[in-house]
C-alpha cells in the first residue's frame, strides 16, 4: 500500500492528515487519482484541481509519473501569503 498525505484543505476533506491506500491498478498519479475519485467523490473532486500539486517521495511530479505500492504521496493544494 502506498502512503498518502493530504496538506491543507485536502486534508481537511480527507478527514486525514495520512492514509494507506492500495494501488491496485493505478500506476501513475493521473490514475491514482481517478481510484481516488471512485471511493471517496469529494476528495477525488478536490484532487482534480489543477493547482494541486503531488510530491512522490519528496520530488515534485506531473500526472503522468509512475507510482508504486511503496511510495509516499504527498498532494498539497494551492497556498497563499501575505
Amino acid at each position: 500500500m502506498a502512503r498518502l498525505m493530504f496538506f491543507g484543505k485536502l486534508g481537511d476533506i480527507a478527514q486525514a492528515r495520512s492514509r494507506e491506500f492500495p494501488l491496485g491498478n493505478a500506476e501513475t498519479v493521473s490514475a491514482l487519482k481517478a481510484a481516488i475519485a471512485g471511493s471517496d467523490e469529494a476528495l477525488g473532486a478536490a484532487l482534480a484541481d489543477p493547482s494541486v500539486r503531488c510530491i512522490v517521495n519528496e520530488v515534485l511530479t506531473q500526472g503522468d509519473a509512475a507510482i508504486s505500492d511503496k511510495d509516499e504521496i504527498a498532494f498539497i493544494p494551492p497556498v497563499s501569503g501575505g
